[in-house]
């Protein structure tokens, strides 16, 4: 393993670390897109299948909760999704949307990708707890993806960094 500082072809102007700190500040971009993405079509989804937004009936809302009810890991959720079957798929649905947008546009990035990890957790604790083996539910996998993005927000592209740098004065600088 070379340790040397030299610079390399791929960044002329900064050398190697100046390399290193770029791919830094991208590296989340790609999982940012795909997860806002996946969950705005998620949201769309959900609030244009008239089937998903029913009490019961093939592929409804209610159907699925009752489905799960004695095998998720907390019966209490699913008793709680219940009560208002209807009411909780427009509550997950418009989570979604909110979630996907803020995380695209790098809106409140940090609390969208609270928001996606604490919809992913409680979509893993119900209604794929009982995948068998655990990794073919992928509630489990989405709940790990939100993890970094919860930790380092939206560095580039993002509101939020446009945000930051009118607030420090440097209005041509839209990154950390």
């Amino acid at each position: 393993m070379r340790t040397d500082t030299q610079g390399s072809y791929v960044d002329s102007g900064g050398g190697r670390d100046g390399w290193r700190e770029t791919a830094t500040r991208y590296a989340l971009l790609p999982l940012r897109i795909f997860l806002g993405v996946t969950f705005i079509y998620a949201g769309i989804d959900k609030l244009t299948n008239s089937a998903f937004l029913s009490d019961s009936g093939a592929g409804s809302i209610g159907d699925l909760m009752r489905s799960v009810r004695d095998s998720s890991a907390i019966p209490a959720l699913v008793d709680l999704a219940l009560k208002s079957p209807v009411g909780f798929g427009y509550a997950i649905a418009l989570g979604e949307l909110a979630v996907g947008i803020g995380t695209l546009v790098g809106l409140l990035a940090r609390l969208a990708a609270f928001g996606g990890a604490l919809i992913s957790l409680s979509l893993w604790l119900t209604v794929s707890w009982a995948s068998d083996p655990y990794y073919y539910g992928n509630d489990l996998a989405y709940l790990m993806a939100w993890l970094p993005l919860v930790l380092a927000g939206a560095s580039v592209f993002s509101l939020d960094a446009l945000w930051r740098a009118r607030r420090g004065g440097r209005a041509g600088e839209y990154r950390y």
